[in-house]
């Protein structure tokens, strides 16, 4: 009997194994793909949020960015209208039937792809048409994250100004008539007497032509006793702008009731009046119109007047602006300190001199690479940066840094101990605080979010004051001596001087980013001999291109 238990025992745990496998591979099976929703779930599509607003034959531009920020440039990303099968841009592009945009929208759509790398892209639509109101979307799509987002476009178009000619007499008054062209969408249009009332239509006509544009045409009569001003206002609903014009009649010209038999009964009566009748109208327009035009005098002097005030109060706060801005960044440079670069620190595409004081960007190959880096491929998921081999954690410290005309760079500080990866977002919560140019055109910070920044002089010279203690990192234009930006934050560690000079971008000033020689503290003002033609004053680009 005790054989027999013994064997049992164990035939029996045998038995069970194969079931414990099974339950043990489902629940791994089922875990992994509870990890994969989460990970699904991190990443989202952002898309301009809300109805964006276009004016006929004009541009608009829809901006797409994944949140958090990640690299794109091997997903698919689609731009459609109702639905992703009505293509209205694809990238990368395809050659599939299936897959090829719109009649509508080809040759007037171009992708911007250079902030493809931090997940955000722009969709440029040109030439704007009343058939392109309606939904729009785009989508990202890879082998591990799938997401869309969407928003409504309203077009609007602000017609000519209205044309009102004189048609005639017609029952008992004078036939006016009012056309205008070039409206979406449709119009509405009124007719008003001197006293804002509004007058009946007699006539109302709005066309729609080929383009989805309106067109109108109406008339009124205007009898005896309306006097003085008519006016026809036509209104876009969607704008709420509306244009008017105005005609002025005098009552003597209304005919009144049987006008003839009056006038021929009154010459014979009165012939000595009717004589003086048209003297006195000639008098009254004269003096009408002396009156209208010294009105008119008076009151272009007074806006003049009224606008040289402002744009000289406007100046002197300028003045006073930049003199403030002088004087902070002249104080700063007291605390100068003798920067140099450090190479371990340098990207595989980045030459530091042999100085340590200037860095530029050249051609990665096998026989360039200097030192020992990561194994492929991840020295190339490095930003390409350089940092100072100096570090701070207290005090105050200035250096400036020449950048030439190179049209794009990044500036600033970040953390030591900061990750340098190709995916990091420059901003401060990222332990990162730079100033960027793009494109030789477009000034920026990101705090987080992008903040475009207008400078009336390009720097060839950029300053940078650090106040660790005071939590502030400021930006100064060294070459007319304005601030530029402040940065206050808290610093969680020591800080170390952050210089991108990004890749060349084939343009005709490919300087490097050089270290400038100590200042003399206190001894030296805004570099006047350097404002030659290129520094003058500009307006910088509308910050509607995203997120860079």
């Amino acid at each position: 009997m005790a054989d027999c238990s013994t064997s049992l025992d164990s035939s029996s745990q045998r038995a069970s194994l194969p079931g414990r496998l099974f339950f043990l591979t489902f629940f791994l099976l089922l875990l992994l793909l509870q990890l994969g929703e989460q990970n699904s779930e991190e990443f989202k599509v952002v898309g301009p949020g809300e109805p964006k607003l276009a004016l006929v034959g004009e541009q608009v531009e829809f901006s797409c960015h994944l949140s958090p920020y990640q690299d794109a440039e091997h997903m698919e990303i689609l731009w459609f209208r109702h639905s992703i099968a009505d293509v209205v841009h694809l990238y990368p592009e395809r050659r599939e039937p299936s897959e090829l945009p719109l009649a509508q929208f080809r040759n007037r759509t171009k992708l911007l792809k250079d902030q493809l790398v931090d997940g955000a892209v722009i969709l440029q639509l040109r030439g704007v048409l009343p058939a392109d109101r309606g939904p729009y979307g785009c989508r990202f799509l890879s082998p591990s994250f799938s997401g869309e987002a969407v928003w409504e476009l309203e077009v609007a178009g602000l017609g000519s100004d209205p044309h009102i000619t004189l048609e005639g007499f017609k029952e008992g008054g004078v036939q006016l008539r009012c056309s205008s062209s070039g409206w979406y969408p449709k119009p509405q249009v009124q007719w008003k007497d001197h006293q804002g009332q509004c007058l009946p239509p007699e006539t109302e006509l709005i066309l729609e032509d080929a383009q989805g544009l309106f067109s109108l045409e109406t008339s009124v009569v205007v009898r005896r006793g309306t006097h003085s001003n008519v006016s026809c206002s036509i209104q876009n609903p969607l704008l709420v702008q509306k244009k008017e014009f105005s005609v002025q009649i005098a009552d003597v010209f209304l005919p009144g009731k049987s006008p003839w038999k009056r006038a021929f009964i009154g010459a014979l009566v009165t012939l000595p009046l009717l004589l003086a009748v048209p003297t006195m109208l000639v008098l009254y327009f004269l003096q009408k119109q002396q009156r209208s035009q010294e009105n008119l005098e008076k009151q272009a002097e007074k806006d003049q007047v009224k606008l040289v005030a402002e744009l000289e109060k406007l100046q002197k706060e300028l003045e006073w602006r930049r003199a403030e801005g002088q004087a902070e960044w002249r104080e700063a440079q007291q605390y100068a300190v003798d920067l140099t670069l450090d190479p371990a620190t340098a990207h595989p595409s980045l030459e530091v001199s042999q100085d340590l004081k200037s860095v530029s960007s050249r051609a990665v190959t096998a026989e360039t690479s200097p030192g020992p880096r990561l194994a492929e491929p991840e020295r190339f998921q490095e930003q390409t940066c350089v940092l100072s081999s100096q570090s701070f954690s207290t005090g105050r410290h200035y250096w400036e840094v020449d950048v030439g005309r190179r049209s794009r760079w990044f500036l600033g500080a970040c953390l030591e101990a900061v990750s340098r990866s190709g995916r990091a977002r420059l901003s401060p919560a990222a332990g990162y605080w730079v100033l960027g140019l793009w494109n030789g055109c477009e000034y920026f910070v990101l705090e987080p979010r992008r903040l475009a920044l207008s400078l009336r002089v390009p720097p060839r010279r950029v300053a940078l004051f650090l106040d660790c203690d005071a939590g502030k990192l400021s930006f100064f234009n060294a070459t007319d001596g304005s601030h530029i930006f402040t940065f206050t934050d808290s610093f969680s560690g020591p800080l170390c001087a952050y210089f991108r000079p990004r890749a060349h971008d084939g343009g005709p000033h490919p300087d490097p980013l050089t270290i400038c020689p100590l200042p003399a503290r206190g001894a030296r003002g805004p570099e006047e001999n350097e404002r030659d033609f290129w520094l003058q004053p500009y307006e910088s680009l509308e910050p509607t291109l995203g997120q860079w």
